[in-house]
């Protein structure tokens, strides 16, 4: 029995990737969110917040994977626009944390319908079934590709740098 030749498969995934990538930048433009009064980097912080409730900044970049000053520059946003609030960590009041507020949540509420409705037509001819399938084999490839993160030496390695 010979192997399947998953090197065209990965290859065109990788395309695939490449390419949505591409496409979820034009589709953000297209949520006309610019009103919230932080940039969507920024407003993408308030679904971990909601999540995991009020987190230490670099807690929040640990999460996000992301370089502590990046996220310090956007909470400030977020804060600014009255999207977030600093209240003290309980564990260390010399440190703070950073809380999403109730405009916060509306501004969830409307990023995720905007998603909602954006993805909705453009999968408008699509059967239900064939989405789900599609949402379970899209799961199971961020996991996929969460796991192989999490266990790369040397991606903890540039992480921890």
């Amino acid at each position: 029995m010979t192997k399947p030749d998953t090197g065209d498969a990965v290859g065109r995934l990788v395309d695939e990737v490449q390419r949505f990538v591409r496409l979820g930048a034009r589709v953000k433009g297209m949520l006309h969110m610019a009103d919230l009064g932080a940039e969507f980097s920024a407003l993408m912080l308030l679904f971990p917040l909601r999540h995991h409730g009020p987190l230490r900044v670099t807690d929040l970049a640990e999460l996000k994977g992301a370089d502590p000053s990046t996220i310090s520059r956007q909470a400030a946003q977020l804060v600014k626009a009255g999207l977030a609030r600093r209240e003290a960590d309980p564990a260390d009041g010399r440190a703070s944390r950073l809380a999403v507020t109730e405009a916060g949540l509306a501004a969830c509420a409307r990023l995720h319908e905007a998603r909602h409705a954006s993805l909705s037509q453009a999968l408008a001819a699509w059967p239900q079934e064939r989405i789900r399938a599609f949402a379970d084999y899209f799961e199971e490839f961020n996991s996929s590709v969460e796991a192989h993160l999490r266990n790369d030496p040397a991606v903890s390695a540039r992480e921890n740098a």
